[in-house]
């Protein structure tokens, strides 16, 4: 979740240091190689210096600029919400052969390559020009290529200068004939495939308020007993279960000491309050993960040590099903692994599976959520794993393939919509935490689908709205992205009445939309229960 089990604010491993483009960590290929005019430059006005774009073929937002590397210009391109402000030029080439193309750039998220191949890129250079060079290899019967220089959807200006392609012999150029690549197509206002026709719901009312107990641990918030956990909430997550070994499988609970928590109730009391919740038709589950509780099944060991573990606690203690809150680096995708309908990687793959094993075990009655961070889900419209070139942080989007391969037995999805950086929404916007905006974009997202990567052959499919939380924390102690509760009724009232949007259009109005889901119990209990009688002035 958010909170620090063992202090006043929980940490969060990755989402609270990304920014919308995080996915990146690493710059490929930069080297220092000068641009010269012989006999082998296969560009056309590489430096720009005939004052104009003569040669290339741009989108709209570039121009000619004096802030010349060498020379007197150089290209300035101003990125849009959506456009790159790409520059290309379409060259004749050989077939089986190798070419070097360099630029020299200043900005931050520029790119260098050939359509179709290899490219390179920058996260910033500092305010300075920095080298950008990458090679490419003809294929056996090419004859032409088109290289691009280009900054990235809703960045700051980039200039770049001296770009030149080197290659044997003399090159000639053709002005491109064919457009720059599009950027990721808003999808369709309809979901682009359907959700599932009855999503399970296991007897959770209309509109569900979720919270987390600390259960194992106590922090600023103060210990709560689960018999003193108001009927305001319908579905109570045990927070957490935890592995002493991430890469064992083994999950335990290990209730809150006397030391730690003096007011913490004896085991036979808990076990009574469980099932007075129950009795009184409110769900209790167990958290597994969270800050410190980090999983990898990286074997089929795993896997089965995870299930029978599981399974033990879910038995002893007589709980209704399990959250899933896994963070850090316990989902992190494979290079190669590119199709979030059918994974490759173990950890993805083994968790499915055992999700799926304990699903069956417990059959219908089995409540299975997720709480996933931004990061691990909506960034995948834009990034997904380490992507193409093997630059991009391989966690990005990795919730995908699991969210989509248990859709049909996810009883609730609630994307903690809190400690996280600005995400770009279906309308190619970024978006930021703590109004009422992130959180009607961020939900827009599940409820319509979108395009990895913005590959729109490739289309993560809507939940049903009754399959979705908004994930919040309680209090502006309980962690960063906290929401006043007239921006959260705003967010509601967007989502399931297309009234009182402000500025973003939604895909679609969704009265059915589950609830909210916070961190934490405790923090609400702190904050004289803000959040809770928000929620229930509300839905009523």
């Amino acid at each position: 979740m958010v909170t620090a089990p063992r202090g006043p604010v929980r940490r969060r491993t990755i989402a609270a240091a990304s920014t919308a483009l995080a996915a990146a960590l690493a710059v490929g290929g930069l080297v220092a190689l000068a641009p010269s005019a012989t006999a082998g430059e296969f560009l056309t006005n590489g430096g720009f210096e005939s004052g104009t774009l003569s040669g290339w073929t741009c989108d709209a937002g570039t121009a000619v600029v004096s802030q010349a590397h060498t020379g007197s210009h150089a290209l300035q391109g101003t990125p849009s919400a959506s456009a790159t402000a790409q520059c290309a030029q379409n060259v004749t080439v050989a077939p089986n052969t190798t070419y070097s193309l360099t630029a020299q750039v200043n900005g931050s998220y520029v790119y260098l390559g050939v359509d179709g191949g290899a490219s390179t890129w920058t996260p910033g250079t500092n305010g300075a020009y920095a080298p950008l060079s990458v090679s490419f290899t003809t294929g056996a019967t090419q004859t032409t290529a088109k290289v691009f220089v280009h900054g990235w959807y809703g960045q700051p200006a980039y200039l770049a200068d001296d770009i030149s392609l080197q290659g044997p012999g003399g090159g000639t150029t053709t002005p491109p004939t064919s457009p720059p690549t599009s950027p990721p197509t808003t999808p369709p206002t309809t979901p682009p495939t359907s959700p599932p026709t009855s999503p399970p719901s296991q007897g959770l009312p209309t509109h569900a308020l979720v919270g987390y107990l600390h259960a194992t641990f106590a922090n600023g918030s103060g210990y709560t007993r689960l018999a003193d956990v108001p009927a305001d909430w319908d579905i109570i997550d045990l927070a957490f279960g935890e592995t002493d070994s991430p890469t064992s499988g083994t999950i335990h609970f290990n209730r809150c000491s006397a030391t730690e928590c003096p007011s913490v109730e004896s085991d036979a009391d808990f076990k009574a309050a469980i099932k007075a919740k129950q009795a009184a038709g409110k769900k209790v589950l167990l958290s597994i993960g969270g800050a410190n509780g980090e999983v990898q099944l990286t074997t089929t060991a795993a896997r089965d040590n995870f299930v029978s573990s599981v399974e033990s606690i879910i038995d002893q203690w007589g709980l209704d099903g399990v959250d899933i809150d896994f963070e850090g680096h316990s989902l992190s995708l494979n290079s190669g692994d590119t199709d979030f309908k059918n994974p490759t990687t173990p950890v993805i793959v083994n968790l499915i599976s055992a999700l799926k094993t304990l699903k069956a075990h417990y059959g219908s009655s089995f409540v299975l959520t997720m709480a996933p961070e931004t990061f691990f889900v909506q960034m995948g419209y834009q990034f997904y794993g380490s992507g193409p070139f093997n630059g991009q942080d391989p966690r990005c989007g990795a919730y995908l393939p699991v969210i989509y391969a248990l859709r049909n037995d996810l009883t609730l999805l609630t994307v903690q919509d809190y400690n996280s950086g600005p995400i770009m929404g279906l309308d190619n916007q970024y978006h930021t935490m703590g109004g009422a905006d992130f959180h009607i974009a961020m939900t827009d997202m599940l409820l319509t689908g979108f395009p990895v990567a913005g590959n729109t052959a490739n289309m993560f499919p809507a939940l049903a709205p009754s399959q979705v939380g908004i994930g919040l924390p309680a209090s502006v102690n309980a962690g960063n992205g906290y929401t006043a509760p007239t921006q959260v009724d705003q967010a509601l009232d967007c989502l399931t009445k297309k009234t009182n949007c402000g500025g973003y259009t939604t895909h679609g109005t969704w009265p059915a939309l589950r609830g909210l889901m916070t961190w934490s119990v405790n923090w609400d209990r702190f904050g004289n229960w803000e959040f809770s009688h928000n929620f229930d002035s509300y839905f009523g």
